[in-house]
């Protein structure tokens, strides 16, 4: 690292990943309502080669508790189907040879708190990578003091700073896991 603020930097850039990939794992999460989502990463072998569903087919929802999928190549059909039973999501897709329909269906209460149960295990691996992103940068901060490129002031700025951040990203994450408990045991 050249300077402390090259360390601030990194660390903040860090801790936004770190949030942003806790939503994009929310985001698979299936709450009661349809959700392209829940479907889009499922790995489909199609020509010997596993590629995403979201690059063969369109994905909709035209009800609040109904996913269409819409291949490109109707010889894929059963292959999506296939592929969507084995991703073991918890839906029976029903393909009648030009889509395929999944009907979500309602999350009982335990499902629910289990559902919760991820949720906050997710977040507190968010929040575990968050800490290892601060001590990183604490390491750093403390070693460009040792080796005279900072003050003891701007060591103690610098330690401050990453402190404020690490707190910050903590708080997101904690209020991103409550909306999404809020979302998952609205009946």
């Amino acid at each position: 690292m050249e300077s402390m603020d090259d360390v601030l930097l990194e660390a903040d850039d860090k801790m936004s990943k770190c949030l942003a990939f806790l939503h994009q794992e929310f985001t698979g999460l299936r709450t009661g309502k349809a959700s392209p989502s829940l479907v889009e990463n499922v790995m489909v072998p199609y020509y010997g080669a596993l590629t995403r569903l979201r690059e063969i087919g369109g994905i909709s929802t035209p009800e609040p508790r109904m996913i269409v999928i819409n291949s490109y190549d109707p010889t894929a059909l059963p292959a999506i189907e296939k592929a969507i039973l084995a991703a073991n999501l918890g839906v029976t897709p029903m393909n009648d040879g030009r889509v395929i329909r999944i009907v979500i269906p309602e999350l009982s209460e335990e499902r629910r708190k289990e559902l919760v149960k991820v949720a906050k295990r997710m977040s507190e691996e968010a929040r575990v990578a968050v800490r290892n992103i601060r001590r990183e940068a604490n390491e750093q901060i403390k070693a460009l003091q040792k080796n005279g490129k900072i003050t003891e002031d701007e060591r103690d700025h610098g330690l401050s700073q990453i402190q404020k951040d690490t707190d910050s990203s903590i708080t997101k994450i904690d209020a991103t896991l409550a909306s999404k408990e809020k979302e998952v045991m609205v009946v």
